[in-house]
């Protein structure tokens, strides 16, 4: 049996990167045709064509997203975009269209084309119909429980692909007239304004229903599944998707490299008790901007699972620094300043082959040797003294527990 694959999004190529150099199996971003993040940086043909060079060092594939719901008139361009695609060493496309499901595979039989969650794919014999398509691989719907990916995989006639983490769309797979509504931005053409996550004022035939001192959102918490990895594995599902093509280097780094440390840790052990599901939960909440629940893995959602702002999470670290260099004979390491903080403090570094560790940040000097008293320029370049070796491209962060103190 393959190992599961780890797959991870990228809005720019400075994130493709940080997503291989961390750990993951596959990484999925959106060109600038014919992909629902419009507000993502997404990639011109030259970085993708950077982007493929880059990740096939690591062993990495990458998949675009084609994965608009077209009009009529939004095909022109499109066989000589996926063309460019598979002549740039793509691996697959994200398909939401059945139109250009099946144009891709008349036209461009060499790449892999992948059906998106978008289409609501819920059962075996969805999958057994886009099997009879040349499809590929099938994205499951969100909406799909533990019981179910379980029993869809087991029955599956090609590799199943699920959501383990990031946001969930409070309209049915993703297919929203919200925005459009709201603001005349479709949604499914590549522009939604995320209007789910505004905050309302609620009335009931005139009368206020809402707290003004906490309004109404119909965002979702996003979706965290690391408790259920074992058994995804155990499934045979192909692949674990992590959603966030709009998020930072610093969240994508930190949710890949725990991800990854929790699959090797299955596999290398066979088990994972509940002491070390807790621990990689615990990393996972360091990247967290959004409160967090199980989406439909357990079955319908309560309020409480589902709904922002209830029982909602604080945040728990704060990003200070990336190692940009690391002298071994003089134990110095040149740092970029992220964010605002003191000499003579703990921090905890993280990177590509290191895992979480507390160390000691003592006096801090710029690059003329002067000692500095506060960091406050962000991406000013600085040399620490440290015995503990700080790898390149680790990031380096503070620690808080859940109502804001310091921890280190």
């Amino acid at each position: 049996m393959n190992k599961i694959e780890l797959l991870a999004p990228a809005g720019d190529l400075k994130r493709l990167k940080i997503a291989a150099m961390y750990g993951a199996d596959a990484i999925y971003i959106g060109g600038q045709q014919f992909s629902l993040r419009s507000r993502a940086s997404n990639f011109s043909l030259k970085d993708i064509q950077e982007g493929v060079a880059f990740a096939s060092q690591y062993g990495t594939k990458i998949h675009v997203t084609v994965n608009m719901l077209p009009h009529e008139d939004d095909f022109e361009g499109l066989r000589e975009y996926v063309e460019a695609l598979a002549d740039a060493g793509v691996h697959a496309v994200i398909v939401a269209s059945p139109s250009i499901a099946v144009f891709v595979k008349k036209h461009v039989p060499q790449l892999e084309v992948h059906i998106s969650t978008q289409h609501s794919t819920t059962n075996s014999s969805a999958i057994r119909f886009w099997k009879e398509q040349g499809m590929d691989r099938v994205v499951l719907a969100r909406e799909c429980t533990l019981e179910q990916i379980i029993d869809t995989a087991a029955h599956a006639v090609l590799p199943v692909e699920v959501f383990i983490h990031g946001g969930m769309c409070i309209s049915y797979s993703g297919r929203c007239v919200l925005s459009n509504h709201m603001t005349n931005r479709d949604a499914n053409r590549g522009g939604c304004a995320q209007s789910c996550r505004w905050k309302y004022a609620v009335y009931e035939n005139g009368t206020p229903i809402h707290d003004e001192n906490d309004l109404f959102s119909m965002s979702s918490k996003d979706l965290q599944a690391a408790a259920y990895i074992p058994k995804l594995i155990d499934a045979g599902v192909a692949s674990l998707k992590i959603e966030g093509r709009m998020k930072s280097s610093y969240y994508i780094a930190t949710v890949v490299h725990a991800y990854r440390m929790l699959i090797d840790e299955y596999y290398s052990k066979g088990s994972l008790n509940d002491e070390r599901i807790a621990f990689y939960e615990e990393e996972i909440a360091k990247a967290e901007n959004r409160p967090t629940g199980p989406g439909f893995y357990l079955g319908l959602p309560k309020p409480q699972d589902q709904l922002y702002g209830v029982n909602g999470a604080g945040v728990t670290q704060e990003y200070i620094a990336d190692v940009i260099a690391y002298d071994s004979e003089e134990k110095v390491a040149t740092l970029r300043v992220r964010n605002h903080f003191y000499p003579d403090i703990d921090a905890e570094i993280f990177g590509p082959h290191t895992e979480a560790t507390r160390f000691h940040i003592g006096d801090v000097f710029d690059m003329e040797n002067q000692k500095l008293e506060v960091l406050n320029q962000p991406m000013q370049l600085v040399k620490i003294h440290s015995d503990f070796l700080l790898e390149p491209n680790a990031m380096i962060r503070r620690i808080y527990d859940r109502t804001g103190r310091n921890v280190y």
